[in-house]
């Protein structure tokens, strides 16, 4: 993809969409995009994990030990809680369409979250609502 039409997909991104032009180039520079087919297995439950992963278009499942929880589409992130705290994967993600992905790895996950604070307020809310979630599941 072109440069300046990857800057204009990350812009368009909720997560990354009150960048300025500046802060969406160093972005660029720092996510890659990756496009994958349907039924691809991008995060599996239980293993060490290294990318933030944000859907630019697709559909993603999300399931933990084997149920389905939710699906995410356009402008989702998924992939943030084992970067944080550098656990294991605590879901399996699987496109469900063919989707194109902006992907961060563990090194440029961190110095976006050091560089732009809004972003990782974002991310970090997001986060914690997930984990809520999943307690309030398991009944805790």
């Amino acid at each position: 993809m072109a440069r300046d039409a990857k800057l204009d997909l990350l812009h368009r991104i909720p997560l990354f969409s009150g960048l300025d032009r500046h802060q969406i180039e160093r972005l660029g520079q720092l996510a890659e995009e990756v496009d994958v087919p349907a039924g691809k297995v991008l995060i599996r439950q239980g293993d060490r994990g290294g990318d933030l992963m944000v859907l630019a278009s697709g559909q993603v499942s999300v399931e933990r030990d084997g149920a389905l929880l939710r699906t995410l589409g356009s402008g989702e992130f998924f992939g943030e809680i084992a970067l944080v705290d550098g656990g294991p994967r605590t879901a399996t993600i699987t496109t469900r369409e063919p989707s194109r992905l902006v992907v961060l790895g563990h090194r440029e996950f961190h110095a976006m979250m050091d560089e732009f604070p809004e972003v990782a307020s974002r991310i970090l809310a997001t986060m914690a609502d997930r984990i809520r979630t999943l307690d309030a599941q398991a009944g805790h």
